[in-house]
Parts: C-alpha cells; structure tokens; sequence
C-alpha cells in the first residue's frame, strides 16, 4: 500500500465548525485561545493563533463544516489526489479559503468533509519555547457508528498510515489511529452510538505551556471538562475544555512521534484512556 500522506508530511492545518452563533463562537476562542477574529460575514467568522485557525460558519452546532490538510508541495498533493481516484474516491471541490488553487476535498465514510492542499501562507516551525500560547492545530477524532468504514476509507482508499488500536475483548475495534505524518495522530475515531466529532486537538508541546493554556481559561472562568492525564496510545498529555456550542478542545503536550514501529493493540480499559485517573470511555 502507498502511504502517500505520510511521505508528504500532511499535517492539520485547520478546522471549521458549524454553529448556531458563530460569532459568539469565534469570540470564544479568540478568547481563550490566543487568536485574533476575521469577521468574513455575517455567516462567517475566522480566528489565527500562533501555527492554529478556527472557522465558525452559520448551521448547525456540534457539526464540522470541514477540515483541512496541508500537504508539502503540489507533486504530493497530486499524488494524494491520484491515489483517491485510483481507489474510488469522489473528488470535490475544495471550500477551504487558507489553500493554493489545485487543492481539492472528499467526503469520508460518514459525510465530513475534508480538504487537501498546499497552504498558502507555509507554516514556520513549531518552537514549544517561544513566549506565548504557540499551539498548532494538531489531530480531529471523530466518533462514528462504523469503525470499519472509518478505517477503510482512511487507511486503504487514501493510504494513511494506521498507528494503534484500541480493541474489546471480543477483538472488535473501539477506537482506530491514524497519521500522516511522524506524529502518533493526525485523524483518529472512536465506535460510539452517535456519528461526528469527538475533538479537535491543539499541540501545546510541554506541560508548562499546558499550565499556560489553563491560566488562560481560568482567567475567563472557563473550567477543565477532563484532566490533567495521559492516554496511553500516543502517550500524551492532555486536557479537555467545552466551547459554547459542546465542542470539546483538547489541550496536548508530548505527542508520540512514530515512523516505522508496527501497530500497537491496546485493550479498551480506562487506564488505555488515561493512565492517571479518570477515564471517558467512548464504547
């Protein structure tokens, strides 16, 4: 199989969810996130942070409107979209507003929409250090209702590259890892009785700039929803929050790089969720 994702180094460049107040949503997290709010219309907000963008579109709360994901350079991006095509894949017409002309989207298993393309403004390099909250958008995990529609459409149809799983017992899969890149995750999903997102992640890179995220939530009386702990697959830290519309964000420092190691199989336990405590077990 062709793992063309993670040749190209794709990596999370943006999400935009849909809301029923979008601009009540933008200012959240223009808030608490470090970014600064675009107002595109009245149907449109967009936010830039340090290496992260958030788009809040009028619809539906709890629903994403699309992702997107920037690939190197267009050799690799079209080799991205040839491997779809080869596998059956429809191609689409690219919303997002952050990429070149030649970026194209596909609808996965169940519905969302995710874009491809090479970013128009390249993104510098992430330096944990700097002074700030300099947190790049990281990973989207989704829940659905067919793990195996999820996997066969990622892995074998676009070629990314499966990390770990979670099973039961009974060898079912709860929860399946991908990446395109040398981080553990870049779009991962949960089996669950309800069919979208679970969370978005942004890469804060230690636990001091975790600390620093926290302060700034808390200065706006927005409380912790879940952590501080460690997942067990991708053995990050993390800590959740919940944005107006439900949304959890999820908070995350040291990330497991991973480039040739074989798939790990965990058991679905809540010390797999988190190591430290208290887990939220999805299925």
């Amino acid at each position: 199989m062709s793992h063309n994702a993670v040749q190209a180094g794709a990596y999370l460049h943006h999400v935009a969810f849909e809301s029923s107040d979008p601009e009540r949503l933008a200012n959240f997290y223009a808030a608490n996130m470090d970014m600064e709010v675009e107002r595109v219309s009245d149907t449109e907000y967009r936010c830039l942070g340090p290496m992260r963008r958030f788009v809040a579109v009028k619809g539906e709360d709890r629903k994403l409107a699309y992702a997107g994901l920037a690939y190197r350079n267009a050799d690799v991006l079209a080799a991205q979209r040839a491997q779809a095509v080869s596998n059956g894949v429809e191609i689409l017409e690219s919303v997002s507003p952050y990429f070149e002309d030649g970026a194209f989207a596909v609808r996965d298993n169940d519905g969302h929409l995710i874009c491809f393309g090479v970013a128009r403004q390249r993104t510098t390099a992430y330096l944990p250090e700097r002074e700030g909250l300099h947190g790049p958008t990281q990973h989207l995990t989704f829940a659905t209702q067919d793990l195996a529609g999820f996997k066969e459409f990622y892995v074998d149809k676009l070629g990314f590259f499966l990390s770990d799983r979670v099973l039961h017992e009974s060898g079912q899969p709860a929860t399946v890892f991908t990446t395109t890149n040398h981080e553990h995750h870049t779009i991962a999903c949960f089996l669950s009785d309800r069919t979208g997102v679970d969370h978005h992640s942004y890469e804060a890179g230690s636990f001091e700039n975790i600390k620093k995220f926290c302060d700034r939530f808390a200065a706006n009386n927005v409380l912790l929803t879940w952590g501080p702990g460690r997942h067990g697959p991708g053995n990050n830290l993390f800590v959740f929050y919940t944005d107006p519309d439900g949304n959890w964000i999820e908070i995350s420092g040291e990330l497991e790089t991973i480039y040739d190691r074989a798939v790990i199989d965990w058991p679905q336990d809540p010390r797999t969720l988190n190591k430290w405590g208290r887990a939220i077990l999805r299925s």
